[in-house]
């Protein structure tokens, strides 16, 4: 396994070249991550973000540390592009859209507010699927697959917890909602424990993490367990 860390126009180089892949697939990651090709300022936008990400990234000295830097980078990219998938999933229209972005963005020019964060989106999943595809193909690091995805949902759980309660408005929703908002601190300490054992995880190819996973017993609540090395 190669033990030479990247440098920072390499990892920009298969980045930009993994975007441009996305004209000739269809998948729904791919679909948003176009985007950024089809818009001149959005890409030059991108390229100055996704530099700096990638720069937090090679300027380790040693090939683990970046590893662990570019977990960290796909950690922040989940809980960014959060807040727009929690809209999109809800449905959400009217008055609790606005709510929604004044709960986070204050209340100031809904509008801008709303161009900014499907900007930021866009961007962020176009960021996400490169540290998947350098996680791959560059620095063998299966944490990045797997076990990302489960941070993800369990992410997006308590995301989902969050805004659930507070743009619960009557009595009734609030009701309704209290026994699933008792579980917040729950969730919370789930994606902390679930972070740091990524982050502790051995550099593992996906070749290496599927033999460990076929040799494992099945069953979903012993397979999380393994994941996160819980007991």
């Amino acid at each position: 396994m190669l033990i030479q860390p990247y440098k920072h126009a390499r990892l920009m180089a298969e980045s930009e070249s993994r975007v441009e892949m996305t004209a000739f697939s269809h998948s729904p990651a791919d679909v948003v991550a176009r985007r950024v090709l089809e818009d001149q300022d959005l890409y030059r936008s991108w390229t100055a973000e996704h530099g700096h990400l990638m720069r937090h990234v090679s300027t380790h000295p040693r090939l683990p540390e970046q590893v662990t830097a570019l977990r960290s980078t796909a950690f922040a990219l989940v809980h960014r592009r959060a807040l727009f998938e929690y809209m999109r999933d809800r449905q959400l229209t009217g008055s609790k859209r606005r709510r929604l972005f004044a709960l986070f963005y204050g209340y100031r020019d809904y509008t801008n507010a709303l161009l900014t964060e499907h900007g930021r989106y866009v961007r962020c999943s176009s960021s996400y699927l490169c540290t998947q595809h350098l996680a791959e193909h560059l620095m063998h690091d299966a944490a990045l697959g797997e076990p990302l995805q489960l941070y993800e949902q369990w992410y997006r759980d308590y995301f989902t917890n969050y805004c659930d309660g507070e743009l619960a408005n009557t009595e009734a929703e609030q009701l309704a909602l209290a026994p699933i908002t008792t579980l917040r601190p729950l969730l919370k300490h789930r994606l902390a424990e679930a972070r740091q054992a990524i982050l502790a995880m051995p550099q593992t190819s996906e070749r290496e993490w599927r033999e460990i996973e076929i040799r494992k017993p099945n069953g979903d609540t012993q397979r999380l367990r393994t994941i996160f090395g819980e007991e």
